[in-house]
């Protein structure tokens, strides 16, 4: 039987799961769906559920009204518990740890099980391009834009664009962007192989969107994952590290009946029938 796991209940966000597909949606498009306390709070609440709900085999990520995400609410810079405390070596080093738990959460999705979509329309800025940037697979409508907008407002970008960009785009293509704050195009994204596929409309991105999540879920949920792990461990790491990696990951998860179940269903035009990772769980939760 599937692990079941109990939605929350989310405020600025909503969270459906169907046919093995989560799908996450931000949804205060009258706020350009900005990032403010109760939208970490969502997050982590909605990034914990499909953790641990095992029958999940892909997330996408979506967004409502004409921008995917303004980024960080700048009113929440006013916020006495938000608000960094620049005024002591104390107050700074506390600055520190609370940017480290802040990027945690984005890390969070770059870490799932399981491969992760984002669909993008209009603006993707700020913080929205740190939580993008830890999707695995990115589509975006053509008028999206994305900008490393911290510059613009007098701060250095802190949430992880800088440090997963230079993984993604050329390193002088990605100080430009940093330096300057500009608007880049989806169609130069596209060039640049940031986002897969461009479409027209926010609701043909979306169907995309989804039609590759099920693809993703029809395959065995293991080999995903070993997937996953083996291209996140291949970015960070030498070849040779890699391809030792890969050996012991292979004699970990191999599954002769995976196999063979794949093939069969192949010749015989079925979907094949695989079993669902075994539910993750915490100390906490024992």
């Amino acid at each position: 039987m599937p692990h079941t796991t109990t939605l929350p209940a989310l405020s600025v966000m909503q969270l459906h799961v169907q046919d093995r597909i989560a799908h996450l949606q931000l949804s205060q498009p009258d706020r350009l769906n900005t990032m403010h306390p109760q939208f970490w709070r969502d997050l982590d609440a909605a990034l914990s559920a499909i953790s641990t709900h095992s029958d999940v085999r892909a997330l996408v990520i979506s967004s409502t009204g004409k921008h995917f995400s303004a980024g960080m609410a700048l009113d929440t810079f006013a916020n006495p518990d938000f608000a960094p405390q620049d005024q002591s070596p104390e107050g700074r080093a506390a600055l520190s740890e609370f940017l480290w738990d802040m990027q945690q959460v984005f890390t969070r999705i770059e870490q799932l099980r399981i491969p992760v979509i984002a669909a993008i329309q209009g603006g993707c800025i700020g913080g929205a391009l740190d939580m993008v940037c830890c999707a695995c697979i990115r589509y975006a409508t053509q008028e999206a834009f994305f900008c490393v907008q911290e510059i613009n407002i007098g701060m250095v970008a802190d949430l992880g664009s800088l440090q997963r960009l230079p993984k993604l785009l050329p390193m002088g293509l990605v100080k430009e962007l940093a330096y300057t704050g500009r608007r880049w195009p989806a169609q130069a994204a596209l060039a640049h192989g940031f986002i897969n596929a461009m479409f027209e409309t926010q609701e043909a991105m979306l169907a995309a969107a989804m039609q590759c999540a099920q693809e993703i879920a029809a395959k065995p949920p293991i080999a995903i994952w070993g997937s996953k792990q083996a291209l996140d461990f291949a970015r960070d790491h030498s070849v040779q590290d890699s391809l030792r990696q890969m050996g012991w990951l292979q004699a970990g998860i191999w599954s002769n009946r995976h196999v063979m179940e794949s093939v069969q269903a192949t010749q015989q035009k079925r979907a094949g029938a695989f079993p669902a990772l075994a539910p993750q769980r915490s100390f906490g939760q024992m």
